[in-house]
């Protein structure tokens, strides 16, 4: 798997924001194939960095209602990705914000 297919996209919430300042950590949305092993390699390519851990989480499917009228919708499991950079290093997802 390329390693552009790897990573989707970043996970941009308060919780990641704070992770990011207090213990050098990124989150990502990941392809449900990839492991460990490949979101290192992805990242590290990527962003060039040192990656120092990754931790890998499923996240399960949840039903959502969207009016009214009581229709639920589905969102699908999805898997997620906790990389941890080694000391010094930063990735910058978004300049100037």
């Amino acid at each position: 798997m390329h390693p552009y297919e790897v990573l989707k996209r970043p996970i941009v919430t308060e919780k990641s924001g704070r992770t990011q300042d207090e213990a050098n950590q990124y989150a990502f949305e990941v392809d449900k194939r990839a492991n460990k092993l490949m979101v290192k390699q992805a990242v590290e390519e990527r962003f060039a960095v040192e990656v120092a851990g990754v931790n890998i989480i499923n996240v399960k499917a949840k039903t959502r209602r969207r009016s009214r009228r009581g229709t639920v919708q589905r969102v699908a499991p999805w898997k997620k990705a906790v990389v941890t950079l080694a000391p010094g290093e930063s990735i910058t997802l978004f300049e100037g914000v």
